[in-house]
């Protein structure tokens, strides 16, 4: 499942023990407690220099306060590298909620929660995770004027997998536009794992630009509702069976960690583009697909448009403007391409140093005073 930021290959799964933590200065972290509601909760900000950190808050049952905070710093530092790449004016934050919400969750704790936030004074939004919903910030919002994500009746962005998909499918254009010379999917095969809400969608696009599509999905009840929308569609077993397919792109739109030792060798896909989190079940991945001439698409970077969209928010929602801002993934993507080429670096170190630079070069002008 891809959540609403699609976080990338600095994202984790939540974290299990306490060696996951990376040995990264974070701006600020914020441990919240509130013992009257059962809120017990950390906030990590990791970076400001573009603007407030933006980030959504994941309700999970840690198994230890250590797994909790070694989740939310590596998500924090995720979200500042995305924001960036996204050309937002907004840093990396997040926040974690330990806890069941199937049995935790209530009004007073998600109030309490606000509170917090407010706390911070707008050095931090957050949104909707793993574990939370648009209803949710609707009540956190109750509390906290930092608050996005939320439900159309309450001025929010509403399905935020209608500029995810949007975003993968203009990643998808650039890649091929980079391989094959050109933009468009007309003619070529693409494989897509995962039928979810980005999935479904990322079919729609890929139907309407020309393209062959394959797919596969767990749910027989999600394949059966693409397909009675496009017949055409083809439909295998399951992801090994995908992988091995005559493709030429193959878009991972369901769990991380699909793209793993044992896929590289048998995709026939010149090109990786989709919407999961986490494709590469580790960072040699890439290298074997450089190897083999496989064409890999940040999914930090392809799978930005949910962020895009939510982040809208703060300046009052515009889905037109969002929908721009989203297509300019495009641009983003076709220029990681070309700076590893030049580079000589896989493009997802390409990505970095692209967010990189534009953390730093635009965060030193705070260092520039202004009368207020």
């Amino acid at each position: 499942m891809t959540d609403v930021f699609g976080l990338s290959h600095k994202d984790t799964s939540p974290a299990k023990d306490a060696t996951p933590i990376q040995p990264v200065k974070h701006e600020q972290v914020v441990f919240c407690s509130d013992e009257r509601s059962g809120l017990y909760a950390i906030i990590a900000i990791y970076s400001t220099a573009l603007g407030p950190g933006l980030g959504g808050t994941r309700f999970y049952p840690y198994e230890s306060e250590q797994a909790a905070l070694a989740d939310v710093l590596n998500l924090s530092r995720a979200m500042a590298y995305k924001n960036s790449l996204a050309g937002l004016d907004l840093g990396g934050a997040k926040a974690v909620i330990i806890g069941d919400p199937a049995t935790t969750k209530n009004e007073a704790l998600l109030r309490a929660y606000g509170r917090f936030v407010q706390s911070l004074g707008g050095r931090y939004y957050t949104a909707c995770d793993v574990g939370t919903y648009a209803e949710d910030m609707d009540i956190v919002a109750r509390e906290s004027a930092y608050v996005v994500g939320r439900t159309p009746e309450h001025g929010g962005a509403g399905d935020s997998s209608i500029l995810t998909s949007f975003g993968v499918f203009q990643g998808m254009r650039a890649a091929s536009e980079h391989m094959y010379g050109t933009s468009s999917l007309r003619g070529r095969r693409v494989g897509v794992e995962g039928l979810g809400k980005v999935g479904h969608r990322l079919v729609d696009h890929l139907i309407e630009d020309g393209a062959e599509v394959v797919v596969c999905d767990v749910s027989e009840q999600a394949v059966e509702r693409v397909r009675l929308r496009h017949p055409s569609v083809e439909v295998v077993a399951d992801t090994a069976a995908l992988t091995a397919a005559d493709i030429d792109v193959y878009a991972p739109c369901a769990l991380g960690g699909s793209v793993d030792d044992a896929a590289v060798p048998r995709l026939k896909a010149k090109i990786v583009c989709g919407a999961a989190n986490n494709q590469l079940a580790h960072p040699d991945v890439e290298k074997q697909l450089a190897e083999r001439g496989i064409l890999y698409a940040p999914d930090y970077l392809v799978n930005s448009g949910g962020v895009i969209q939510v982040a809208d928010e703060i300046e009052g929602f515009d889905m037109a403007r969002a929908r721009a801002r989203a297509a300019r993934i495009f641009d983003t993507t076709l220029k990681i391409f070309e700076m590893a080429d030049v580079e000589g670096v896989p493009p997802g170190a390409a990505a970095d140093r692209l967010a990189e630079r534009r953390m730093s070069e635009v965060g030193r002008l705070r260092g520039i005073w202004l009368r207020r």
